[in-house]
């Protein structure tokens, strides 16, 4: 029970994933939630022993008056930290205010979505909505490349291919913001890399004054990547949307990657477009639903 002694009902929960990146999300729309410490909650249900386990918690709710649009999105990183966004996290949000009426379907097996983020308003497309498994295209919108508001401190208004002193090492980056930061590295071999050393080391690294998510990229050919992700406040993770939106931005600026990149990530594909300079940039992917259960009172 809280400290304060409020009586809180038990929460029922859903558990989902895009590509192994996997969330526990909560319908705000159908439940009475109460004065609930999210930033807690989201500790105790993403422990992997002693929780469901994840790599953090969204509240799917109503929308803030005037936003245009259909749900909200709150996320909550595993360590309880508030996260601006998550491409494999609306994805879920999206299939999830569909497949639950939330918002009305345009066709027997597609509908069109609004969801609010930390970030602004993302335009969502799901495709076989009624299936386990649907596939999500979304619309991420513009990439922020001015350093002053990825942030990331570093000479020059953009962070293209410069110099991070990393555990006596030099590695070049390249740092994007999708509403969220991102540090993009092209290596070799992305196997080769030490994940759990180098990217705590880069997440909390000065430069990045709100942390950063880290990535650690291979190219293949023009239009294909490998990547290994550490998601700030979840650690490695199996997939980042967002992170590979941020890849192919990073990939286009380098010189590396054409426009239309298939990413290849520990938990599966993602499909990214980033049309012109000035234009949004879409991913598509899978979303998938695991199972549900019931969160127990004092358990946070």
């Amino acid at each position: 029970m809280p400290a304060d002694g409020v009586v809180l009902m038990p929460l029922h929960f859903v558990k989902m994933h895009g590509l192994g990146n996997d969330y526990v999300y909560v319908d705000c729309f159908a439940q009475t939630t109460g004065r609930r410490d999210w930033p807690a909650l989201a500790r105790a249900m993403s422990d992997r022993h002693r929780g469901v386990g994840s790599d953090g918690l969204i509240l799917i709710a109503p929308p803030t008056a005037g936003a245009g649009a259909d749900v909200r999105m709150e996320m909550y990183n595993a360590d309880g930290s508030r996260g601006e966004m998550c491409g494999n996290g609306i994805r879920c949000v999206a299939k999830y205010a569909v497949r639950r009426g939330l918002v009305p379907r345009t066709g027997a097996e597609s509908a069109r979505i609004r969801v609010q983020t930390d970030c602004g308003v993302s335009i969502i497309e799901v495709r076989d909505a009624r299936a386990r498994v649907a596939s999500v295209r979304v619309e991420m919108g513009r990439p922020i490349l001015a350093a002053r508001d990825i942030p990331v401190h570093v000479s020059g208004d953009r962070c293209v291919r410069q110099a991070l002193q990393i555990d006596g090492r030099e590695l070049f980056m390249t740092s994007v913001s999708m509403g969220n930061p991102h540090c993009v590295v092209f290596v070799e071999d992305v196997s080769a890399i030490d994940l759990p050393r180098l990217g705590p080391l880069i997440e909390r690294h000065p430069a990045f004054p709100n942390r950063t998510n880290a990535h650690f990229v291979a190219v293949r050919s023009r239009s294909e990547v490998a990547m290994r992700t550490w998601e700030r406040g979840a650690g490695a993770t199996q997939a980042c949307g967002s992170g590979a939106c941020a890849v192919t931005v990073a990939g286009v600026l380098e010189g590396r990657l054409d426009r239309r990149v298939t990413c290849h990530l520990p938990g599966g594909d993602l499909e990214i477009e980033w049309p012109t300079d000035d234009g949004s940039v879409s991913m598509t992917g899978p979303a998938e639903e695991v199972f549900e259960g019931v969160w127990l009172d004092g358990s946070e």
